[in-house]
Formats: C-alpha cells, structure tokens, sequence
C-alpha cells in the first residue's frame, strides 16, 4: 500500500524530526517500523528520536520563545489561517494517511480531518481575544492592571486515536497564545504527526517555534520534557495512569500541567426516553473510532422498564455492522490498535461471562480473510452486567457495551458517579427538569443531553477526577497556556 504524500518536497521516511524549522534524521541514526492495524502491512518508517534530539528541540524552542511571544496577536493569527488553508486542501489525503496508519474508516478520518483545521481556525481568532482587565484600588494614588503573557516552551504530548486532531488542539492554542512548542507524538501514528508539521513548515512559522520529535520509546523524550527548567509546561493525552506520572514529576519544577486522561462514561436512559432512539444513540458513540475514545460510553444504564426495547435495538445494530480495512465501503468499524488491546477485550468479557453477564451480541475476535492481519474485535453488547465485574469498574477503550438496569433517578445518579473517573457522560430523557437536575448531579466534565457528541472546537474538553486537569478548546483553552500577571502601578 502506497502511503499518501500531500504536499511537495517531503522529508525523507527516516528524516522526521523537525527541530529549528529543519527536517533531520534522529542523532543516534535510528529508526523504527509503522505498520497498518488492519494488515500488519508496513507503512512507513521514521526516526527514532532520543533524549539528545529532545534536548535540541527544547533549545530551539526557547530561542525562538521571545520573537514568537513579542508577535501580535493579528501576527500569529495569520500563520494559523495559513495551517487551516493548507489542512483543507489536502484533507483526502490526510484522511487516506490516518485510516492506513491508525485504522479507522475512511469516513471517520475524514471528519476528524475536518475537526482538527476546526482548532487552528478557532484559535486563529481566539488568539486576539487573550483579555486583561482593569481592578479599582482602594488607594486613590494606586491602579492595577491585569495582563495575560504566553508561558513559555511547551512539552506536548498526543495519542494514537486521534493523531491529528489531538495534536492541533495542544499546538493551535500554544501558537496563539504566544508559545512556543516540542511535540511528542504516539509511536503508533507518527505519519500522521509528519505531515500536521509538513502543513506548519509551509505555512512559513518561524524556526523554532513548533518542533516534532518522533520516537519509538517515548521515556528519554518524556524525560527531558519534564526535568528541562527552560519547559515551562506540559500538555498530555492519554492514560490516567501515565498523567498521574507525569504531573507527580512535574511538581518538582512546579510546571503546568494540563491533562486530558481516560473515561469510564455513563449514559443513561430515563424510563421516558425513546428507548429506539437512546439505542440508535448509544451504538453512535459507543462503537464510534472502534470504542477507542476517551468519551465512549463505557457503563449503559437504562431503566427497566424499557430494557428490552433498547437492547434489541442496540444488540442489532452492532450486529450489523462491518469490520475491516477503513478503505472498504461500508466498513463502519475499524481494528483495535494493536495487540494488548485485544487481550483487555477478551479479560473484560471473560471476566463478566464468568460472573454472570449474557452475550447479546459479538463477544469473539474476528476471524476471515479481510480481518485476519489486524486486531479485530466484534461489536459486543454485554446484558446482567453487576459492579463486582472489571468492565464495570475500568475503562474498556474497546467495542464493548455493558448494559446495567436501574429503577429510579437517586440510584442511577450514585451509580454513574461511583467511578474514579469524570470526563463525559450522557442522558437521554424528555423531561427538562430532569435533564438540568442530573446533568448538575453528574460529578463530570461533560454531558450530553440527548446528544451524542457535546464536542467542539469553540467548547471546553476535559474532565473531572482523575479524567485530568485544566479545559482543551474555547476560552478556556488559550488560557492554559497564559500566565496571569498583575501590575500595581503608584501615581
């Protein structure tokens, strides 16, 4: 399989680093293997970049910090715009890049495409808007005045299952705000990172100013992002265990941390919810990127009343619908990523079968001549499902939907909440006193209220718990990258 180039004078396969606006083989000469999740094929090989490559990265950002912070606003905005333009145009064949490197349907990459130039034109504006204020003194002879500044160099790191879209949501408000940034990309997609960073280059950014190191073992990079005095922030997506890492070694420089962790959602469905349509819903969002996704519910509650009906609908849906290669028409569900996480499919559902948990629907790994090469696990609806089970307690990141009964609006309320986790959660009801009643009582970052997707660029991401720290997107992710400084001025 050919992989896509958008764009004219590519790097090399092996030369993807970009450090100080150059595209360079990594110091120690080595490479490493990307392989399509469907096939096992391979794709592509790129540098594997170590901790002296990081070290370079860091230093050019910093060089570039106080020319790229003492831009405008207005000046910074244009090279977003640029980035934005170039993104679209080549949208097909970025979307072609992600489904052969991360595996999902065609259609999906695509939006996702769509969804990532979202962010670099949303903070193209949000830029100028980066606010101060004035404070009236109790001192006739004293005025205070409020300004934001950029923080600094940013450590960025970004997952597998949104390789592109994760990685303009850091970078897009790092840029405006006035940063400056070194980006870690998943070992498993670094294709993808590649050509996001093709698209800054020629978008004419400065030297320095966003930098890309692609590595096979992520520790050395990690290292030096968070124990170089001159980073002075740190941006992550992914496990909660690694976060929970990361900001305990964070601390000892005092950095800023955001961190966008894992989900465990709930959805729930009231006993006057259309039962069809919450199903219909719930199969969306649930099999949506194959159940890799941080707002996948993972915990279905639905009211008894109703249960039948909605398991029905949901266990024929999933059913229905087609595994393989993102290129093939009609394929709506894509592989696991690699192999660990098909072993947490199978432990998941073994573990609930053994404790009482009927297969609806799916429940095996996919087996044929189409599906043979990748990590394909069928589209699962689990009933019976009781809190003594795993699936209940963490999260699946998989194609598997427990279903759990409930009978009234305290106990469901106590059961969505019994989680460590708090990033999304979902509600489908017609009554909108309920709706505002438990989206208040929902102890989460976000609900979605007879919506499935409650994302968008202009709208703050992030959770509660241990789902992370600090807001992706809208205001509020501009001002993850600004320090508040107060001057008191005498007169």
């Amino acid at each position: 399989m050919t992989v896509p180039n958008p764009g004219a004078e590519a790097p090399s396969d092996v030369a993807s680093l970009y450090i100080d606006g150059e595209w360079r083989h990594a110091a120690s000469g080595g490479t490493f293997d990307v392989r399509d999740p469907a096939s096992g094929a391979l794709i592509g090989r790129v540098a594997a970049g170590g901790a002296g490559d990081a070290t370079a990265a860091v230093a050019a950002a910093a060089t570039a910090f106080p020319g790229w912070a003492a831009r405008t606003a207005y000046d910074r905005s244009a090279y977003l715009y640029r980035a934005h333009s170039l993104m679209l145009e080549r949208a097909e064949d970025l979307a072609k890049l992600m489904t052969t490197e991360q595996g999902k349907p065609l259609r999906a990459a695509r939006t996702e495409v769509r969804y990532a130039a979202d962010f670099l034109l949303w903070f193209a504006e949000e830029g100028k808007r980066a606010y101060g204020r004035t404070i009236p003194s109790a001192r006739a002879d004293q005025r205070f005045m409020v300004m934001h500044q950029p923080i600094g160099v940013v450590g960025a790191i970004t997952p597998w299952n949104y390789p592109i879209s994760m990685i303009t949501r850091k970078v897009a408000p790092a840029l405006a705000a006035g940063c400056t940034i070194v980006l870690k990309p998943a070992e498993q997609t670094p294709l993808c990172a590649v050509e996001v960073f093709r698209i800054l280059d020629e978008a004419g950014l400065p030297p320095g100013v966003a930098n890309l190191v692609t590595s096979e073992d992520p520790a050395p990079v990690g290292e030096v992002l968070l124990t170089d005095p001159v980073v002075g922030k740190l941006t992550f997506t992914g496990s909660t265990e690694v976060g929970k890492f990361l900001a305990r070694r964070a601390a000892d420089q005092m950095k800023r941390v955001s961190l966008e962790l894992g989900g465990h959602a709930p959805f729930i469905v009231f006993e006057d919810a259309d039962p069809v349509h919450a199903a219909k819903g719930a199969s969306l969002v649930k099999f949506l990127n194959t159940g890799q996704a941080c707002i996948c519910p993972n915990r279905l509650y639905v009211h008894r009343s109703i249960k039948d009906r909605f398991v029905e609908t949901l266990r024929d849906r999933a059913a229905a619908m087609r595994a393989g290669s993102g290129f093939t028409d009609g394929v709506t569900v894509g592989p696991l990523i690699d192999e660990d996480a098909y072993r947490r499919m199978t432990r998941q559902v073994d573990d609930a079968v053994a404790k009482g948990a009927q297969v609806m629907a799916g429940g095996t790994r996919l087996t044929g001549d189409d599906v043979d090469g990748g990590y394909f696990y069928a589209p699962t609806v689990l009933t019976e499902v009781t809190p003594e089970m795993e699936i209940y307690r963490e999260e699946t990141f998989g194609p598997i939907a427990p279903v759990i009964v409930f009978d009234d609006e305290a106990e469901v309320i106590e059961m969505a909440n019994d989680t460590r986790y708090g990033l999304a959660s979902y509600i489908y009801t017609r009554d909108l006193g309920r709706a505002l009643r438990v989206s208040e009582a929902l102890r989460f970052g976000m609900v979605g209220v007879n919506d499935i997707n409650p994302t968008s660029a202009a709208a703050p991401f992030g959770g509660a718990k241990e789902s992370g720290l600090g807001r992706e997107g809208a205001q509020e992710g501009l001002l993850e990258y600004l320090e508040t400084k107060l001057v008191g001025i005498s007169i």
